[in-house]
């Protein structure tokens, strides 16, 4: 059964394959491809498994149609070939998603070369649909009249509006289960997957890795996990451990912010919408029709402060963000107020104090370091997309005489079920049995620990915030806590809404 098992004291008595420090999308695929691999693999994770940037992106799974513009072809291409793996292989959790950019005659927004870029896109991306499931099929581009453009996007921008660009990429509306998915299957086939087990050292013998120390953060006990290979995939934490295990490498990650915003506000269109305000030197944002809300975004800056997992940028960064938005789409008149939230993580810019991000994933034997740590590999991975692809080079890299593994396998059922699922406003009523029996057996099979593991890594319940805080003391009960400990969970709760930037959070 496709379960995820907790149990840190019975995992240190097994040796391993390899030990993977970090539970974000690059630690959770290279576990599923080390185990796909018939590698026995253990991942530890200091905090919740996804919980970190992998929960904060702005929920697309890109193609690559934008790297078009500057004709990077490799990064397209794998761009496009991770989009279908997910289309194929969780059609359950990623569907298509189409896209609308208003076009007004200008750069490289006119409509003929937008017409000529999306007709370059599907001739480059022919196989994007094969083995794919009908319904996740994605469509062609096209370039439609100003007339059509009004009546996808109402709240169009009509002075010089000329035409639109419509394309369709992918989502995963619920990113959080995809990461769960993608654990329950690497566990099905003998991974090992452990959250809230912080790595503390690395056990050696002459320069050789031979383990890990960790420390169990529920219990403080200590275990010794034995495995010749470990992968530091610790996101915004893997230059930290690498300098604290070996020697510090300073572009493994240097650090940005990519950041967005959801709104107490309807979606637009049912299309994602690309906008741009009318000023010089403006920055493309991206509207999400997500859960029918307005999720916007994605904003990058530098990040000169210390690594958190929910850093939020400067008040005066999110007022400009507002302010653009307002411009872009008038009548629109967002503000602060109706932020729900902000979905913020760290991701490695190309040099320090830049908001470019890094283009390439690092991928680090530390054996080629001078008095490096032979054993020791540390990754540094760039999108969500390319998860699986970084982690299958990776293993080619440790593992070289692996065989490569069936393109054509599928998540097993119990890993792509959408469970634990609801609309954005449901709301759970006490006779409803089915729905406390759905989140018990999420409870018994997924290593939940905490009550915002529950509501925000393996539900959609916490989509809602307002509805999030609302059933608390009701999901609390499913756990069999007292009095004390329900509180102190529900605490727990409201200070990551607080955290991350939600408002009026005193008035629910």
């Amino acid at each position: 059964m496709t379960t995820i098992t907790r149990n840190p004291s019975t995992a240190a008595q097994s040796s391993y394959d390899l030990i993977i420090i970090g539970g974000g999308i690059y630690g959770a695929m290279l576990t599923l491809e080390a185990a796909r691999r018939n590698l026995r693999s253990l991942l530890i994770e200091k905090a919740d498994f996804g919980g970190a940037t992998s929960y904060n992106s702005l929920r697309i799974v890109h193609g690559g149609f934008r790297y078009l513009q500057t004709l990077d072809l490799p990064r397209f291409y794998e761009s496009v070939g991770e989009r279908k793996w997910f289309l194929k292989t969780f059609p359950d959790l990623v569907k298509p998603l189409s896209c609308l950019m208003p076009l007004y005659g200008k750069g490289l927004r006119r409509p003929p070369i937008l017409l000529t870029a999306l007709k370059l896109n599907d001739t480059l991306s022919f196989t994007r649909n094969q083995g794919i499931r009908p319904d996740r099929h994605l469509p062609p581009g096209k370039v439609i009249k100003s007339e059509q453009v009004k009546e996808l996007f109402p709240g169009v921008d009509t002075e010089g509006l000329q035409a639109g660009a419509i394309w369709h990429d992918a989502c995963m509306p619920d990113s959080q289960r995809l990461v769960i998915g993608i654990l329950r299957w690497a566990c099905s086939l003998g991974a090992t997957a452990l959250n809230y087990v912080e790595a503390r050292d690395l056990l050696k013998v002459n320069q050789t890795v031979s383990g890990v120390i960790a420390q169990d953060q529920l219990t403080g006990e200590t275990h010794e996990y034995q495995a010749k290979i470990v992968v530091n995939a610790a996101g915004p934490w893997c230059r930290e451990i690498a300098a604290q295990f070996d020697q510090d490498v300073p572009n493994l990650f240097y650090k940005s912010i990519a950041w967005n915003i959801l709104f107490d506000r309807e979606t637009l269109s049912d299309f994602a919408l690309a906008v741009e305000p009318k000023k010089p030197n403006a920055q493309t944002y991206f509207l999400h029709p997500w859960k029918g809300r307005l999720l916007a975004g994605t904003i990058h800056n530098p990040w000169v402060k210390e690594i958190q997992a929910n850093p939020i940028p400067d008040p005066s960064e999110i007022s400009e963000f507002i302010d653009n938005l307002n411009l872009a789409i008038p009548g629109l008149n967002l503000s602060k107020t109706e932020i729900l939230r902000v979905f913020s993580g760290l991701l490695p810019a190309d040099k320090p104090d830049s908001n470019e991000l890094a283009v390439r994933e690092v991928i680090l034997n530390h054996e080629t370091l001078n008095q490096g740590i032979k054993g020791l590999y540390s990754i540094s991975g760039v999108k969500f997309t390319t998860a699986r692809l970084v982690a299958e080079k990776t293993i080619q890299q440790i593992f070289p005489q692996l065989p490569p593994v069936d393109s054509t396998e599928i998540a097993p059922s119990q890993a792509q079920r959408p469970q634990g699922l609801y609309d954005y406003h449901w709301y759970p009523q006490p006779e409803l049995a089915d729905c406390f029996q759905e989140l018990q057996d999420i409870i018994e099979n997924e290593a939940v620990q905490h009550l915002d593991d529950l509501i925000l890594r393996r539900t959609s319940l916490g989509d809602n915030p307002k509805r999030a805080l609302k059933i608390a003391p009701m999901v609390c009960k499913l756990f069999n806590w007292d009095e004390q400990k329900s509180k102190q969970e529900i605490q727990r709760l409201e200070d990551f809404y607080q955290r991350c930037g939600m408002v009026e959070l005193t008035k629910i």
